[in-house]
């Protein structure tokens, strides 16, 4: 058979596909809680969240996603409703609502969570500034929720992954105060490292002053297209560069990952059998192997 890339991606495909036949997902022995950040925009930030919630969702887990962007595409992805008049994650940062008020229910996935964004998120930088502990205002939201599911029986949640902005405001710092990881999707492509050294002293600078516990766990490459000599080449740029933490798995450059938003789902849901359900599955699943910081 001819040695082509696209015979080399339907053999890649086909063998993850046996691998994840049947396949469960660890339990994690706490509530794992996990940041994804980089300040770069284009990475595939959101479509790295909500496709890893899914994934771990339909592993047998509890998942919540906590969209803490103002352009509420997690939200959009996940098929749940955002319009200005819903309660969400503004209500519960800048008023003090009780998160488990304003969390809706993924459709279609029983074991998967949403706390959306609205519009009104955008002021909330603005508005926090003058607030006592502005900085941990997510952190307690998050450990309010987990002790009020306790207390009311409900299941516990196995993993809460937060989106953010493509910024180092206050939004994005309740984020990386509120988690015990920071997983960091890398774009494969020209400047995919432009920007990190920031962003990772940034995040020391937080370790010293806010979250001593925070780690970056994980590196995820997205939009990878193993036909090109520069991805290659960025992979083992940031392989060298975060040897322990970059996943085994590359998240390929997907048609199919750009359209399911636009029809309110997971590219998991959109189009199962698609290169990129089937690298974000593995991504999961890769996810719970990993020892929690």
């Amino acid at each position: 058979m001819e040695d082509t890339p696209l015979m080399r991606e339907l053999a890649r495909d086909h063998a993850r596909r046996r691998e994840l036949e049947g396949l469960e997902f660890g339990v994690p022995e706490n509530t794992r809680v996990i940041t994804i950040a980089n300040q770069k925009g284009g990475v595939g930030k959101t479509s790295t969240t909500v496709n890893l919630a899914a994934a771990l969702s339909m592993g047998g887990l509890n998942v919540l996603v906590v969209d803490a962007d103002p352009q509420g595409n997690a939200s959009t992805a996940l098929g749940i409703d955002h319009h200005a008049d819903v309660p969400s994650m503004y209500e519960v940062l800048v008023e003090s609502t009780p998160m488990h008020e304003v969390i809706q229910q993924v459709p279609e996935m029983d074991r998967l969570l949403c706390a959306p964004a609205t519009i009104n998120l955008s002021g909330a930088e603005i508005e926090l500034v003058s607030m006592v502990a502005r900085e941990n205002r997510l952190r307690g939201a998050i450990r309010d929720l987990l002790a009020h599911r306790e207390k009311e029986g409900q299941p516990r949640l196995d993993y809460v992954l937060i989106d953010c902005p493509p910024s180092l405001g206050l939004l994005t710092v309740n984020a990386l105060v509120a988690a015990r990881e920071v997983l960091i999707p890398i774009q494969a492509e020209y400047y995919a490292l432009e920007g990190l050294t920031l962003l990772l002293n940034n995040i020391e600078l937080l370790r010293q002053h806010l979250n001593p516990d925070l780690v970056v766990s994980s590196v995820l490459l997205t939009m990878y297209d193993a036909r090109t000599r520069l991805a290659a080449q960025v992979a083992q740029d940031v392989r060298e560069h975060f040897p322990d933490q970059t996943f085994t798995t590359a998240i390929p450059r997907s048609v199919r990952i750009s359209e399911a938003p636009s029809y309110g789902q997971t590219v998991l849901t959109y189009d199962p059998a698609s290169s990129g359900a089937l690298a974000y599955r593995a991504a999961a699943h890769e996810l719970t192997t990993r020892p929690a910081p």
